[in-house]
């Protein structure tokens, strides 16, 4: 179980979940913001304060967004940036890569899965 950032975050990444993450499990894509979900705590501070409610609990999200836990897990797999699990945010793991439905986003109407 992990929170997971969704589209309102594409584009606007204010970056308050960042400075809240007490474990830096929050890691900065070109568009948006990412959860690596293995290194997430499930403490909820990051849901706390997003300014535009990108975050859900991954177990509350409604069917239709479920696609994106693995739009957040897959950004750290080998076809996006292969970090993996890497320990917790720094600067060497700040990129403008994206995962692909983020890289293509182009509003809520035209992505409907």
């Amino acid at each position: 179980m992990a929170y997971v950032i969704t589209e309102p975050c594409i584009d606007t990444k204010d970056g308050a979940c960042t400075v809240a993450c007490p474990v830096d499990c929050i890691y900065e894509g070109g568009r948006m913001f990412y959860i690596q979900p293995e290194e997430c705590i499930n403490c909820g501070l990051c849901l706390s304060v997003c300014p535009v409610d990108a975050i859900l609990w991954d177990e509350e999200m409604p069917a239709e967004r479920l696609f994106l836990r693995d739009v957040n897990r897959d950004f750290f797999a080998d076809d996006v940036t292969g970090w993996r699990a890497p320990g917790g945010w720094d600067k060497s793991r700040t990129t403008n890569l994206d995962h692909p439905f983020v890289a293509a986003y182009r509003g809520q109407s035209e992505n409907r899965h």
